[in-house]
């Protein structure tokens, strides 16, 4: 079998469940980057490549959730703008913490977080902030949520839309379907600035990203279609992957 080939099977069906998962409550870079480098890319292409392609999938969740009234522009404009500097300084202070230390502190918080959602089970239910915020309030929470997370996305990276989920979810009292359609709208502009300096740099297998791009969108499309269909409690359950994905990820990360 032709190599291209055997490299498009590997990928293109963990891309289009990338592309899903990460529609519906973030996280699918946890699928997709081990997806290139188990089909032999070498780091920095599937890297390149894997924000190329996941960008796309972003661009069409979020047009998803725009045309279904579940993104807060204000909002996720705000925290997009906290983001990108967030990931500058957090990308400062990955050189001074150790990422072991990270990783540890991060098995600690996450069975924390999955053990919240189980206990607190009306957590996004309901979008409360929509008439009762003030907007210079909203602004500032959300560029706050974007600052943090940003950070987060600087230092460690994985998992990023599914903590603004639930960040926006805590903080501006989202039900968690608007949250989602949120973190994608704020992660869409990070990631369009992220493909920008890898292509400039040359880091992106195009040969790949093509047929990786519509196996990406389309799983976009239908994760985002699942999540506006099952409302928050098809988000809430898709949470509970994506943590265990990312615990594990961590645990293998840290132990390897």
């Amino acid at each position: 079998m032709d190599t291209f080939l055997k490299t498009c099977l590997i990928v293109c069906p963990l891309v289009f469940l990338a592309g899903f998962v990460d529609s519906v409550a973030g996280g699918g870079g946890i699928i997709s980057l081990p997806a290139y480098l188990m089909a032999g890319l070498p780091a920095h292409l599937a890297a390149g490549t894997n924000k190329v392609v996941n960008g796309c999938g972003t661009l069409m969740a979020t047009t998803k959730y725009f045309r279904n009234g579940k993104v807060r522009i204000r909002a996720a404009a705000a925290a997009a703008a906290g983001a990108l500097l967030g990931s500058v300084i957090g990308a400062q202070l990955a050189s001074m913490i150790p990422e072991a230390t990270l990783k540890t502190i991060m098995l600690v918080a996450l069975p924390c977080v999955a053990v919240f959602l189980v206990i607190k089970r009306d957590f996004g239910g309901d979008d409360t902030t929509a008439d009762t915020l003030a907007p210079g309030r909203e602004l500032v929470i959300s560029a706050l949520i974007g600052l943090g997370v940003g950070c987060y996305d600087g230092l460690l990276g994985p998992g990023t839309g599914t903590f603004m989920i639930i960040c926006f979810t805590a903080f501006l009292s989202m039900d968690l379907l608007t949250a989602s359609g949120c973190a994608k709208a704020a992660n869409l502009a990070s990631n369009i600035g992220s493909a920008v300096v890898w292509i400039l740099h040359g880091s992106v297998l195009w040969k790949l990203a093509v047929p990786a791009i519509v196996c990406n969108i389309l799983g976009a499309w239908f994760g985002a279609r699942y999540a506006i269909r099952g409302g928050s409690k098809k988000v809430r359950s898709m949470m509970f992957i994506v943590l265990g994905l990312l615990f594990l990820k961590m645990l293998y990360d840290l132990f390897a």
